[in-house]
């Protein structure tokens, strides 16, 4: 990866994880419409003609190789973590190593990305990070509850911690949502349940609250975890 191009003065800088499809691809295409630059980082390459966005390939969970990264990012004004996966398994049959590669991903690299750049980040800085309406719990999907339902004592603390300096933190927890992952065979054994709104929620909307949490107008938001659920909660 190149140095990348310092932000233009008045220039808001977001970092999106996942950027390459589903949700995270959708935050990013909502916040070049917003106007930000944005960073994506992602496993895949993925072409753009756009000049606010940079795309850099990497494993967001090798935490050497995104140290890297973040060494030559620059000023940041907001980070998003949307990078994802499931696996699920009733008990009996549960698996440790998709456990903790779903905590490595979902829970450490979050870690990892505040450590290193919320103390950096200017007041008015915010902090999304992607959770699940499944951290409440769910039958087959213990371990994937359990890294989306550490993110929130994650935001909650740092919201704490970083509120005097007048930086949110904030999860969205959107239900199945229409994207490749809802569809991937490897959570065949628990289909989605299609909510009683009589669809899933797209990505689009995901996008639009998250664009919400890092505009001026949720300032005050801090420490929640925002459940998009299309009435299945009810």
């Amino acid at each position: 990866m190149g140095t990348l191009e310092p932000s233009s003065p008045g220039l808001r800088h977001a970092v999106v994880t996942g950027a390459s499809s589903g949700i995270g691809r959708a935050i990013v295409e909502r916040l070049l419409s917003d106007g930000w630059r944005v960073t994506g980082l992602c496993r895949s390459h993925i072409a753009t003609t756009n000049d606010l966005l940079e795309i850099v390939p990497v494993d967001v969970s090798d935490f050497d190789a995104l140290g890297h990264v973040c060494d030559e990012l620059g000023p940041v004004d907001a980070v998003v973590h949307a990078a994802g996966f499931m696996r699920t398994a009733p008990l009996g049959q549960l698996s440790l190593d998709d456990g903790a590669a779903m905590w490595r991903l979902h829970v450490e690299t979050a870690i990892y990305l505040a450590d290193r750049l919320a103390p950096g980040m200017p007041a008015g800085g915010r902090i999304v990070l992607v959770g699940s309406r499944t951290a409440n719990g769910a039958a087959t999907r213990s371990q994937y509850a359990a890294t989306k339902s550490a993110l929130v004592g994650l935001a909650r603390s740092w919201a704490a911690e970083l509120a005097p300096r007048g930086i949110t933190v904030n999860v969205v927890a959107p239900g199945a949502t229409d994207t490749p992952f809802l569809r991937d065979p490897a959570r065949a054994a628990t289909p989605p349940r299609l909510p009683p709104m009589g669809r899933f929620i797209s990505p689009e909307e995901v996008a639009a609250l998250t664009s919400f949490l890092l505009s001026e107008g949720a300032s005050s938001i801090t420490g929640q975890q925002i459940v998009m659920c299309g009435g299945a909660s009810l």
